[in-house]
């Protein structure tokens, strides 16, 4: 419990876990605002990302990290060094949990030694309870992390908010009395192309599923808002969308040109829906071979170290 309802906080809360256990629906979730894109794929999320929760008493800057994962290129190694680097600032961690997957394995032990080595606080989040079956389900995963000594253990569900008051609480507690960091207004600290470019990278992985995901990455070429651009009543947003292999080009494009069509409508409709103006989306394909393995390439595609 805060001491004094008077007493206004604010701080970094880290958002650890392995990939897939819901960080970014846990965040849109408690911002009621999408701020950071979500789909089925692993490692969605490569950059940390911070996203603000004002309140009356505190403001709460989330830092939405990778999943924790054993790196195999240089991108993998970029997004290591993103979230070790946001449990080194940050205030507060939480560990994500997924209810409804077993523990143990590589990515555990990355966690663990992390986390070990560190004085910051942490808070135990188990996330998806809405899969667990029994009660003793719950025990066994809280007793594999309570080596930890969290401050405290708090199960929630993104998918239906449940608990998610009781996860504020917590948090609260342990950030110092400070005046807010950002404006009350702000949700995030990424630039509109940021977020234009995060859309697409979206929407591609949902329409493409299995199919090459993790090969590809979205580079806006350039931004028009309407005011920038009088000519114009609509935005204009030109975005290529970099894969590794020339057979990994025809299947973005599709048939006739159907997929990327696709890929262009649901990002189109979506920025509208958050930009507040209409957008003209125009969308290419490029082949860049092996770029996840190229540091030169990852600086160009705005994965900067």
């Amino acid at each position: 419990m805060l001491d004094d309802k008077k007493v206004f906080r604010s701080g970094f809360v880290a958002l650890l876990g392995r990939p897939n256990v819901g960080k970014s629906s846990l965040v849109n979730r408690l911002l009621r605002e999408k701020v950071s894109i979500v789909s089925p794929v692993p490692q969605t999320t490569r950059h940390s990302l911070r996203c603000i929760l004002t309140t009356e008493r505190s403001q709460v800057v989330f830092v939405d990290t990778p999943g924790f994962h054993e790196p195999h290129h240089a991108l993998g190694e970029y997004m290591m060094q993103r979230a070790r680097d946001a449990v080194e600032d940050a205030d507060c961690v939480c560990l994500i949990l997924d209810a409804g997957r077993p523990e143990g394995g590589a990515e555990e032990e990355l966690l663990r030694k992390v986390l070990q080595g560190i004085s910051t606080p942490r808070i135990l989040v188990v996330n998806k309870i809405d899969l667990l079956s029994e009660q003793k389900d719950l025990d066994r995963i809280v007793s594999a992390w309570s080596s930890l000594s969290p401050e405290a253990v708090v199960t929630v569900s993104a998918t239906r908010g449940d608990n998610l008051d009781a996860l504020l609480e917590a948090i609260e507690a342990l950030l110092p009395e400070a005046p807010p960091l950002y404006p009350e207004d702000m949700l995030m600290d990424q630039s509109e192309r940021f977020l234009a470019s995060e859309c697409i990278r979206e929407k591609a992985f949902l329409a493409l599923r299995d199919e090459i995901p993790h090969g590809i990455t979205v580079v806006v070429e350039e931004y028009k808002t309407p005011e920038e651009y009088p000519e114009r009543t609509t935005a204009y947003i030109q975005a290529t969308l970099y894969v590794e292999r020339e057979t990994h080009k025809g299947i973005v494009i599709g048939e006739r040109g159907k997929k990327l069509k696709h890929i262009g409508l649901l990002a189109r409709k979506e920025l509208e829906k958050r930009l507040g103006f209409q957008v003209y989306l125009d969308l290419w394909v490029k082949v860049r071979p092996k770029w996840r393995r190229s540091p030169q390439d990852l600086r160009r595609f705005g994965y900067e170290s």
